[in-house]
């Protein structure tokens, strides 16, 4: 299999969590709201449409490789700060491994975001 076959493979795996989320707030954002102001976060409804936007389109624009580089890059930098928010119960099993997660995923984004989409996408990158 080619190299840039598996750069899109890597890509859409990588963006399903992304899109799948992104959409289950934008359906549900009140209660996405709710629970983002239960964990204290600022201005919770304006958050939660600002997670669920960036989830969903970050993951879009990754699947079809458009501006993939700033998407994987804030994407990242989203999975560090949600797993510090949201994942930094160390003492709780499934939390530790959730913040795990997240960090694992934010190393495949920043090495997404240094070599770039490859030649199947819509940037045509051939780095």
């Amino acid at each position: 299999m080619s190299q840039n076959a598996l750069v899109l493979i890597g890509r859409i795996l990588i963006a399903v969590i992304f899109i799948v989320s992104g959409f289950g707030k934008i359906t549900n954002i009140g209660g996405t709201a709710g629970y983002f102001g239960s964990m204290g976060l600022p201005l919770p409804v304006v958050t939660a449409w600002i997670v669920a936007l960036l989830e969903l389109v970050g993951g879009l624009a990754i699947v079809v490789g458009f501006q993939t580089r700033i998407a994987a890059l804030l994407l990242a930098l989203f999975s560090v700060a949600s797993g510090l928010i949201a994942h930094f119960d160390f003492a709780d099993q499934m939390q530790s491994i959730m913040f795990m997660k997240n960090i694992s995923m934010a190393g495949g984004l920043l090495i997404l975001a240094a070599f770039g989409p490859g030649a199947f996408s819509l940037e045509r990158s051939k780095a």
